[in-house]
């Protein structure tokens, strides 16, 4: 009020210096000296952009509408919700960090704290509306809760019988069997019950068992399913349970799994020392690929590992040349001509000619290479020693990753390196004894899963030929949850056209990548098979389940806002019909000064 008061008085006030003090006119000069004064006080008024205070009663309230699934599952109140939201103000859908703001609620996620930040620094009322069922609900903070008025439209309780879990391998070889981790859950109130799961490939049936569910109970269970039969290449199977409740969605379960010829990992030992063996175990427990291992016990004279059945060199050759990651013990380094792996992971020491140098040598591990996690707040050099090295020269470009003194004493030797060459990965270790750290169990058995399971991961995070400039972090999602597309490609990220195929009809999308190498799309259910157009194919499904149809209790309560309303100020350059009515007095006062003769 005072800026206005103050324009009022130096507009007027100039315009009457000019007419009666300048100029020197009378009474005559009255009408131009007002349209005058209206026109500058209404200039300096938008020079000092003065604010005035705007009711709250006048600016329409933001509404934050959960559209996650949950609101849709049977017993949820989306069509009220709706409703009640856009009587109230302007609605604003939140969920999971989807583009665009489509209507009908199919998010993923019930995430509140992003929507509601942005929303929260606007100088207007905000409300929420939801379930309850918020997966950030109980980490959001109290000021952001105090901000917002919510209202609850909780879900009526539906009972519910769903597969909660179902794991397995992403890739299996040919004749093995599936193993499969399931858990079923009766939910709500459901009454116990026998039922029928089939995990069937298309209209396929491949394996079948009666679960037992009591009231409110659930079952955790492991099925091995046959692979016999089954072409190589990639499957989607269908983990089902015949329950008859209101809600299907969550009676099924998807996985994607690739049969191939040849298994995952490979290792081939020669000889097969204790080194062999607990490599061998331990990748076995590690590792989510098939893996096979063969020990030469005499001269092409091959046996499996895993039941010391005899192996035939052919079979064993086959194998290394179709691995992903191969692993080569002593001198099976014959294998290496032919093998098309990503990964390779030498073990030099072997036969004593192999140029041993035997000793006490305690191993301490470098940091800033790939597998450096594997070993962080553990004591790694007062674990056993090792009882003998290799001479080992690093490759160029090459990092280290663990280092050797015999005694303690004297220089440090490398006795781990690694190397990235073009689309390979290798690993070379030149050290005898770390079964040693599995053996003793405790901190130095936990150090030697960790270093293993960190170096099988990079070994086999070498770009695959196969998958061209990008590959899919994940084959199979849940509904409203977005495929995840990973940037493999030289150079910095960008843009790929990819084509989509399912049930015979085909669309084409384009990949936009982030700067984090990261490209999101998402898609109904459905099973699809992609092609990258820079080259690179795969299989992928969404599945028709999602955890937002669980029945789960509310993570927030209905309250008042606690917290002010900012106070809102409009400025004076947002008013449009100001600079009208300045242009308006200006003619004005041009008109009544050639009337009466003035310039």
């Amino acid at each position: 009020m005072i800026l206005i008061i103050l324009a009022l008085v130096l507009g007027f006030g100039l315009a009457a210096v000019t007419y009666f003090l300048l100029e020197r006119g009378g009474r005559a000069m009255l009408a131009p000296l007002l349209a005058r004064g209206v026109a500058w006080s209404i200039l300096l008024l938008l020079l000092l952009n003065a604010a005035f205070p705007q009711p709250p009663s006048e600016r329409r309230p933001i509404v934050l509408l959960d559209a996650s699934l949950s609101m849709q599952a049977p017993g949820g109140h989306w069509a009220q919700a709706r409703d009640s939201a856009l009587r109230v103000g302007e609605v604003r859908l939140f969920g999971d960090e989807r583009p665009g703001d489509d209507s009908l609620p199919d998010r993923g996620a019930s995430r509140l704290i992003p929507a509601l930040s942005a929303a929260a620094v606007s100088d207007r009322p905000v409300f929420v509306m939801t379930d309850g069922v918020l997966d950030d609900g109980t980490t959001l903070p109290p000021d952001l809760r105090d901000r917002a008025s919510t209202l609850l439209f909780p879900r009526d309780s539906v009972p519910d019988y769903a597969v909660t879990r179902a794991e397995g391998p992403v890739r299996v070889t040919a004749g093995d069997s599936l193993m499969l981790d399931i858990a079923v859950r009766a939910l709500a109130g459901a009454p116990g019950g026998t039922f029928r799961l089939t995990v069937r490939t298309g209209d396929r049936d491949l394996a079948s068992r009666s679960v037992q569910l009591s009231a409110g109970g659930a079952a955790e269970f492991r099925l091995g399913v046959p692979s016999r039969g089954l072409p190589p290449g990639p499957h989607v199977l269908a983990v089902h349970l015949a329950s008859g409740d209101r809600e299907p969605r969550t009676d099924t379960r998807l996985l994607l799994v690739t049969v191939a010829a040849t298994p995952g990992i490979v290792l081939v030992a020669s000889p097969g020392d204790w080194d062999a063996r607990t490599l061998f175990r331990t990748l076995m427990d590690v590792a989510q690929l098939p893996v096979r291992g063969y020990v030469e016990l005499g001269q092409g004279r091959y046996r499996d590992m895993r039941d010391l059945r005899p192996a035939a060199e052919a079979t064993v050759a086959r194998a290394a040349a179709g691995a992903d990651l191969l692993v080569l013990k002593g001198s099976a380094g014959t294998f290496l001509r032919s093998a098309r792996a990503r990964g390779i992971w030498r073990w030099l020491p072997g036969s004593p000619d192999a140029g041993l140098i035997a000793g006490d040598w305690y191993v301490s591990t470098m940091p800033g290479t790939p597998v450096s996690s594997a070993f962080l707040g553990l004591p790694v050099d007062s674990f056993a020693p090792a009882t003998a090295i290799v001479p080992l020269t690093v490759p160029a470009e090459g990092w280290v990753a663990m280092q050797a003194q015999d005694r303690r004493r004297g220089p440090a030797r490398p006795v781990v390196v690694g190397r990235q060459e073009a689309r390979r990965r290798e690993v070379t270790v030149a050290v005898q004894g770390l079964w040693r750290w599995a053996f003793r169990g405790g901190q130095s058995e936990q150090a030697y899963r960790n270093w293993v399971a960190a170096t099988t991961s990079w070994l086999l995070a070498a770009p695959d030929s196969a998958s061209g400039v990008a590959r899919l972090a994940r084959a199979v999602v849940q509904q409203g949850r977005p495929l995840i597309f990973e940037w493999t490609g030289s150079g910095d990220p960008a843009d790929v056209p990819v084509g989509w195929t399912a049930s015979g009809a085909t669309r084409t999308d384009t990949l936009h990548f982030d700067a984090s190498g990261h490209a999101a799309v998402w898609l109904p259910p459905g099973e699809y098979s992609w092609r990258l157009a820079a080259g690179g194919v795969g299989s992928a499904a969404v599945e028709a389940y999602s955890d937002e149809f669980l029945p789960r209790g509310p993570t927030i309560g209905s309250q008042l806002a606690r917290s002010g309303v900012p106070a809102a100020r409009s400025s004076a350059r947002d008013w449009g019909w100001l600079f009208g009515i300045a242009l308006l007095a200006l003619a004005l006062e041009w008109w009544w000064r050639r009337r009466l003769g003035l310039r």
